[in-house]
């Protein structure tokens, strides 16, 4: 259903990663810029459970892949991704999911390494050189600046929010509140897409279960992603809207 499952073993958006080291990058540097055209073709973006509040009133927001991780979808359709508008921007007034803003900086590693290494995409459109004017270099005088100090913060942030967003969705799992749906949407002109290959929560077995598991779900917080999930429905609206 989605681009964010891709068959890549690169994360989606990144082509070309590569361990940010003072040795190899010393004159790498940063545009400062509010180009997303690296996301027009995501249909589909990886939502963290703390950006859920925000993100449903703009996204409908559904659990897939193997993981069964929370996803804001952008489109209706592969290669859509009807909030980057021609010139790139994000369409105004709409939340944007960390995992955009993060971009291009990534925290990888091999399993079961304590510590992760800051990398980037130097693929990406916004990666330069220190010889370009306006440019934000990524270190000075061998040390990292206040841009790369930044970046490893938001990434360390982002991959504790990923932790215990997997957390909750296997709890989620658990209780078996994940069940696989569909959409029907039909569009001014006619045209109907089915949108499947998701899961959302059942709220008949939401509402049907203990005591005992309500208040697990309610412990670890994971009902405020239950109910915004729920809640996101309603923005079905605002994504055919925005495709006009």
């Amino acid at each position: 259903m989605t681009d964010a499952d891709t068959s890549s073993d690169l994360p989606m958006f990144y082509a070309k990663p590569e361990g940010l080291s003072k040795e190899t990058h010393a004159d790498l540097a940063l545009l400062a810029t509010n180009d997303y055209s690296f996301a027009a073709n995501a249909n589909a973006i990886p939502l963290m459970a703390v950006e859920m509040p925000q993100a449903m009133r703009s996204y409908p927001i559904v659990f897939a892949g193997s993981g069964k991780m929370p996803l804001a979808l952008t489109g209706l359709k592969r290669g859509e991704n009807v909030f980057v508008t021609e010139d790139g921007n994000w369409a105004p007034g709409h939340y944007i999911p960390a995992y955009v803003r993060r971009y291009p900086f990534v925290l990888a590693g091999d399993d079961g390494d304590e510590r992760l290494t800051l990398c980037i995409d130097r693929d990406a459109a916004s990666v330069t050189t220190t010889e370009t004017e306006g440019a934000n270099p990524l270190f000075s005088g061998g040390e990292p600046t206040e841009l790369t100090r930044n970046a490893i913060k938001f990434c360390e942030e982002y991959q504790t929010m990923f932790n215990t967003t997997k957390t909750m969705v296997a709890l989620i799992d658990k209780h078996g509140l994940l069940t696989e749906q569909t959409s029907k949407i039909t569009l001014p002109d006619g045209e109907s897409h089915n949108i499947s290959g998701f899961m959302g929560i059942d709220e008949g077995k939401l509402n049907a279960l203990d005591d005992a598991a309500f208040l697990e779900l309610r412990k670890s917080g994971a009902l405020g992603a239950i109910y915004c999930q729920l809640g996101s429905s309603n923005s079905w609206q605002a994504l055919l809207n925005q495709r006009g």
